[in-house]
């Protein structure tokens, strides 16, 4: 398949490339400054709030593995708004890399992570901004998407297992209790999931056991 990789010289994104490559797919990095990029493939050099269609517009999947820095909000929402407008009339499915605050912790679904007393003040600011560009993909209709909440632990240097649990819009624990994923097995559920095509239009979430 090839996949577009926005955001592939971040944490996540390296991780997701190196998945997808490792798999034989043919992985484009989309980022701000080429010079970044570490693996030696395609690149399109383009800040996310410039992307056109005819920049990913032959891709079957792109992944939205933008980052922010902490704190902001907007930047969140309007990449999300940006690559919405760029794939109307596409093929092209987008993966969205979010955020665990946007999933409930109760069965009515009218607590969300983000409401909870523990949820820290610095990092809502991202959250919120991540829950509205789910929101935004929940009222399209004319495009294909999957967004990716990873757990609320979401560990940059965790080990690949190799294994996750799958839920929908709830938080999920590990055995241990644990609401935890590793960055190297959430990137094997995003390439698992843009083979397999089980989430077409929705969000899901997952979690590893901690290492």
């Amino acid at each position: 398949m090839k996949i577009g990789v926005v955001g592939a010289t971040g944490k996540a994104g390296q991780l997701i490339v190196r998945e997808a490559l490792n798999r034989g797919h043919d992985v484009t990095a989309i980022v701000r400054d080429a010079a970044k990029v570490r693996e030696s493939i395609p690149v399109i050099e383009r800040d996310i709030f410039h992307i056109r269609t005819d920049d990913i517009a032959g891709f079957d999947a792109v992944v939205n593995s933008f980052g922010a820095p902490l704190g902001e909000e907007q930047p969140h929402v309007d990449a999300g708004h940006t690559l919405i407008d760029a794939l109307q009339g596409t093929d092209t499915r987008l993966f969205v890399v979010g955020g665990a605050g946007s999933l409930y912790v109760d069965e009515e679904k009218t607590t969300r992570l983000i409401d909870t007393p523990a949820f820290p003040d610095a990092i809502k600011p991202t959250a919120n901004g991540q829950g509205r560009n789910l929101e935004a993909l929940q009222n399209t209709s004319s495009i294909r998407w999957t967004f990716l909440s990873p757990a609320a632990e979401f560990d940059p240097e965790g080990q690949r297992s190799g294994r996750y649990k799958k839920g929908k819009d709830h938080l999920i624990t590990n055995n241990e209790g644990k609401s935890y994923i590793s960055y190297a097995d959430y990137a094997i559920a995003v390439v698992d999931e843009i083979e397999n095509e089980e989430h077409i239009n929705e969000r899901f979430t997952v979690v590893s056991e901690s290492n």
